[in-house]
């Protein structure tokens, strides 16, 4: 074969290549874009991509744990008074939509809730946002938005894990702990389809396991607020996973007394 119809041959090869690989691409994808997919194609499934949750997917990218939130609010907190039940609230966006100022008037409670936060950013800030305040109580909500996975996918035992050693912490600094149930939820509006009601209460149950064999305090929110579906009603909450006043109505008194409790216990 001569050398003319050798480059012939593999000229022709080459166009059957690239046609071959143009019609892989994705419709309305040049050739200089490469193997780059659109923005919007990279988000996983049930993402809710508004500008709330772009902004907190590049948050995690610069400040996994929050750190920013509160560090200049925790530098200019002046120390605990002689006397003073210095309580911290720990938590996401249900601790954080709590007017702890209206709920318990003229307590020292702090709250240091992060809304869409998960029990792995909660740890990372937990030295920095609580023990660093001094406080004598630490009340801990988190677990909902591991299940709905906004940090991405975790199991049961990640989350254990994670509240174990924020308690774990906490105690090793002098400070009593309160762990309390995570909050009926039957659907997450911005993860749909992931029935969350059996997995609350399976993690729930291992909460106050893991508080009655470490001598904690459990408050258990779940019971007062669940309806017959396993979830808050509406009368309750707006979005089945935030409460209304009128949930924090009934989450008030427990609290206060898991506090109280915590005060008078030798943990």
């Amino acid at each position: 074969m001569d050398t003319k119809r050798i480059l012939v041959r593999s000229i022709l090869t080459t166009s059957v290549l690239i046609a071959f690989l143009l019609a892989l691409m994705p419709l309305g994808q040049s050739a200089s874009a490469g193997s780059q997919a659109p923005a919007a194609q990279t988000l996983p499934s049930g993402h809710p991509n508004t500008p709330y949750w772009v902004e907190h997917d590049q948050q995690l990218d610069v400040d996994f744990g929050g750190l920013d939130r509160f560090r200049e609010a925790d530098l200019q907190l002046a120390p605990p008074a002689k006397g003073e039940d210095r309580v911290v609230f720990m938590g996401d966006s249900i601790t954080e939509g709590w007017k702890l100022n209206e709920a318990f008037p003229g307590k020292p409670y702090i709250n240091r809730g992060i809304g869409g936060q998960t029990s792995p950013q909660m740890l990372v800030r937990f030295r920095q946002d609580v023990v660093d305040l001094k406080p004598k109580v630490v009340v801990i909500l988190a677990g909902t938005n591991d299940i709905a996975g906004n940090t991405g996918p975790m199991t049961l035992i990640q989350t254990e894990d994670d509240l174990a050693s924020m308690a774990e912490i906490a105690h090793a600094n002098g400070i009593r702990v309160v762990l309390c149930s995570v909050l009926p939820a039957f659907d997450f509006s911005w993860a749909p389809g992931l029935q969350p009601a059996q997995r609350i209460i399976a993690l729930n149950s291992w909460i106050k396991e893991y508080a009655q064999q470490k001598g904690y305090v459990y408050v258990d929110y779940h019971s007062a607020l669940k309806d017959d579906r396993g979830g808050l009603p509406a009368a309750l909450s707006s979005d089945g996973v935030h409460p209304l006043p009128a949930g924090f109505e009934i989450m008030t008194p427990l609290a206060e007394a898991g506090i109280e409790k915590a005060l008078k216990s030798r943990q």
